[in-house]
């Protein structure tokens, strides 16, 4: 399990567009959001600044006057590999954004871009580039672990569908990415998809596409993901969350290879491997009525599995050192004593490798000298070691009234943050937003402000 780099800081990024209100705004709207900015009208400025200092983000409109965006995307990436690029145009078209994929840039955005959906892109793909190094590898030598692993190699050449099952925080993603890495597909992209973070009436376009026209505000056409894919792999992250009724469209996809896009009448070709992955048991989804039975077998020709932490406490001490290596402060080298590795080994992680790479986080954070277990429980658990009578659970409490305090507290953790509040509780976006509805809880802003 990959984690960010070392001596991490606010992120930085190189904002290049002719067009002077837009570089503003982006300006603004990035430092609004705690990143280190630098702007530049053209081409010729950017590479001066770009050439200056390390920038692993770059974000240009693809038409200006002195270079186009896809120029700039070859030079920044003939410099330096490791940085990512967002391509913004105000000219939505399939070869533009089949062209953008294909040249390595991590995201393709039509202008209007509202300014919350560019930044989340911004921290996606640079979290990313942090975990993907020279390649990616999945940390462990347990034999659970190599067992995983091992398949994975044994099954990334052929073009069959696979379905990877694993609790929330395990590396279903990795996985996923490793066995791109490693098959004659590598050369393609890898587009990844969320089922869980996008409504079910986005979701549709998100996958498919549409026309211009094809509805209200729709003013260029837009490909989906599973076009951006083509020749290479599509990544259906938590398929489980997927609505019923997009079900069967899905189902169409993978069986042609073909799907239509909203406002289109002709079907749309396409040479994929899909990989599918899920923290819920599919198969008694089915039972009771949540998902396709057929859609289940179409996805589950090669099942894969990842095991949790708790099976496999041997690889603990060695994703500990990792994530203590990352998260330290440059020029210091933490030192996890044996007996802290063995109070590691004997907690239970029900949030898996994400939870110990937080935990790792904190330690190195409030315990730099000397890793100190009991105090680090004692904060997780309230300053003085204590739970307030107003969190505990007493005899009597309805099971509603629980669940409701937990996602409350969870919110005001997190300021608000729905993702990061469906990771640390192990359950969905989607999941996370019928409960909040379902609860009346106020807006994130009363969370960011407790």
């Amino acid at each position: 399990m990959m984690g960010p780099a070392k001596g991490e800081r606010s992120p930085q990024v190189l904002v290049v567009d002719d067009d002077a209100g837009m570089r503003r705004a982006l300006e603004v709207s990035f430092l609004r959001h705690g990143w280190r900015v630098e702007c530049a009208e053209g081409a010729h400025e950017a590479f001066v600044k770009f050439r200056r200092s390390f920038h692993p983000l770059v974000v240009t409109d693809i038409r200006m006057p002195d270079m186009d965006g896809f120029s700039v995307l070859r030079q920044v990436h003939a410099w330096e590999p490791r940085t990512a690029v967002i391509l913004l145009t105000a000219f939505g078209s399939v070869p533009d954004a089949v062209a953008a994929i294909k040249n390595n840039a991590c995201e393709y955005l039509v202008k209007p871009v509202a300014f919350d959906e560019l930044e989340r892109t911004a921290r996606r793909i640079l979290a990313r580039a942090e975990h993907s190094g020279k390649g990616v590898h999945l940390i462990g030598n347990s034999p659970a672990m190599l067992r995983a692993v091992q398949r994975a190699r044994q099954v990334a050449a052929s073009d069959a569908d696979i379905l990877i099952q694993a609790e929330s925080g395990t590396g279903k993603e990795l996985l996923a990415r490793l066995i791109h890495q490693i098959s004659p597909r590598s050369e393609h992209a890898f587009v990844a998809v969320n089922c869980a973070a996008f409504p079910e009436n986005l979701l549709e376009s998100e996958l498919f596409g549409f026309t211009k026209g094809a509805f209200t505000g729709a003013q260029a056409a837009k490909p989906g993901k599973f076009e951006l894919a083509n020749g290479g792999t599509i990544l259906l992250d938590e398929v489980g969350e997927m609505p019923i009724a997009l079900q069967p469209k899905l189902l169409r996809a993978l069986q042609e290879r073909e799907f239509d896009r909203l406002g289109d009448t002709r079907p749309v070709k396409v040479d994929i491997r899909v990989i599918a992955t899920t923290n819920r048991s599919l198969q008694q989804m089915v039972q009771r009525g949540e998902f396709r039975a057929d859609l289940y077998y179409r996805l589950n020709v090669i099942p894969l599995y990842l095991p949790p932490l708790r099976d496999r406490p041997e690889d603990i001490p060695e994703l500990a050192e990792y994530f203590a290596a990352c998260y330290a402060p440059k020029s210091t080298t933490p030192s996890l004593t044996a007996e802290f590795l063995s109070r590691l080994q004997q907690h239970s992680w029900p949030g898996n490798v994400r939870e110990l790479a937080n935990f790792i986080r904190r330690a190195v954070t409030l315990c730099p000298d000397e890793m100190d277990f009991d105090l680090l429980e004692q904060v997780d658990r309230g300053a003085d070691g204590s739970v307030s009578s107003d969190d505990a659970l007493r005899p009597g409490l309805s099971l509603e009234a629980v669940e409701r305090r937990l996602l409350e507290m969870t919110l005001t953790a997190t300021g608000g943050n729905r993702s990061r509040a469906a990771e640390m509780l192990g359950i969905s976006l989607r999941t996370v937003r019928n409960k909040i509805r379902g609860y009346g809880l106020p807006p994130r802003t009363r969370y960011a402000h407790d």
